[in-house]
């Protein structure tokens, strides 16, 4: 049997003379999985996808990534197999050009120099910066700022990667770069996890949809079982609503995530009743 990509049993995590930031987590992420983490600020949803690459050690309970604990190993060690790209990309980017900082994650693994050049240049492509290379990253806006931090994580290849509020900042152009991102990430066989208030993403980018509240697990299942009308009462206790096409296909009879055509559709339907 596969182990999961990432295992969390019994997980609890204090910060120090802070609040109980989780509280008995139990979860398991398969290889090759694309997840959605929900939830209000303060749920818990960052504090817990850094016990996955040993940036926060749990309290109590144990956390295993590719079937092996995670324990005293090294953040550099676990950075081979976890890319995190942070909500604020300020918080991670520090080299002078965008080259140099796409760059930094590849170089750190031992890549060899044609292997690396590679893959810097086919992550600057991915999210739209080639032509910056030579750009200092603070002189590029925060929207591309996220992309540039999004590129690093990228460059390394790392199995797993994990996404802090990708879509933030992002137009529509910009959002869709990320949609194609996770879904060849995925189609890659990698496993695939993010942390995000857009809905709408959540449920077109991803299977399966974990929801947060007060450190805990509240509900785990597909976008249109988490989207479905009998759930948006728990989605309501995180102060999250369900995107727009689920609350007009509810209406419409259609289900929690009906396609774009099938909306249309119903409802030239219901206006050409009503003439």
């Amino acid at each position: 049997m596969t182990a999961p990509a990432i295992l969390l049993e019994g997980v609890t995590f204090d910060y120090p003379r802070g609040p109980r930031a989780l509280d008995g987590i139990d979860l398991r992420i398969e290889v090759g999985q694309s997840v959605a983490i929900v939830g209000q600020n303060g749920s818990g949803k960052s504090t817990l996808v850094r016990q996955f690459n040993g940036l926060l050690k749990p309290t109590a309970g144990a956390v295993s990534i590719s079937g092996r604990p995670v324990g005293s190993r090294h953040v550099a060690e676990l950075a081979r197999e976890v890319g995190l790209a942070f909500q604020n990309p300020d918080r991670q980017i520090f080299a002078g050009s965008v080259r140099a900082e796409v760059g930094f994650g590849p170089r750190n693994l031992g890549l060899p120099d044609a292997e690396r050049g590679a893959a810097v240049d086919r992550a600057i492509a991915t999210v739209g910066l080639a032509g910056d290379e030579a750009t200092n990253p603070y002189d590029l806006g925060f929207s591309r700022r996220k992309l540039l931090a999004l590129a690093s994580v990228l460059a390394m290849g790392t199995p797993i990667v994990v996404l802090d509020e990708p879509t933030t900042g992002q137009d529509a152009r910009g959002i869709d770069r990320v949609q194609r991102i996770v879904a060849d990430l995925v189609a890659d066989g990698r496993t695939v996890v993010a942390i995000s208030h857009d809905m709408r993403f959540v449920a077109e980018s991803f299977e399966r949809v974990v929801v947060m509240r007060d450190g805990r697990i509240v509900f785990d299942g597909t976008p249109a079982e988490a989207f479905a009308q009998k759930s948006w009462p728990t989605l309501a206790s995180t102060y999250l609503e369900p995107p727009l096409p689920a609350r007009v296909g509810a209406r419409l009879g259609l289900g929690a995530t009906p396609t774009e055509a099938a909306l249309v559709a119903a409802l030239v339907a219901r206006a050409g009743s009503e003439t």
